[in-house]
């Protein structure tokens, strides 16, 4: 196994190859190892130098929503009468504390997505 530290694109790169070659590597074999070990170092790099920002909050229920086959309407458990989601949904109003854990527990939507930009 000669793995190196991942300091640039170009270590990135090649970390990315060399993954493909061993990616269907037996457990338990040096190789298996090394993948371990490239998967770690390209994760802990993408993560520093190419963080994922969490979803919009509007987003994230718009997701929810068409995922789960919600309409509006649905909605109205979690946020409240059509008026205030139609507000929500068009971001003329924020979400309230209560409306973000009624959200969370109902719908499951994780508290990072809901809580963004607050």
């Amino acid at each position: 196994m000669n793995v190196k530290p991942i300091r640039n694109d170009e270590d990135l790169q090649r970390a990315f190859q060399r993954l493909e070659v061993i990616f269907q590597a037996e457990p338990g074999t040096p190789e298996a190892d090394e993948m371990e070990v490239l998967v770690a170092l390209i994760e802990v790099y993408e993560s520093k130098h190419y963080p994922i920002p969490p979803a919009d909050p509007i987003e994230a229920i718009k997701f929810c929503m068409e995922q789960q086959g919600l309409t509006p309407r649905d909605l109205e458990r979690f946020i409240g009468p059509s008026g205030r989601v139609s507000e929500v949904m068009n971001r003329k109003r924020s979400l309230s504390l209560s409306m973000i854990k009624r959200l969370h527990e109902g719908l499951r939507i994780p508290y990072e997505s809901l809580l963004a930009g607050v």
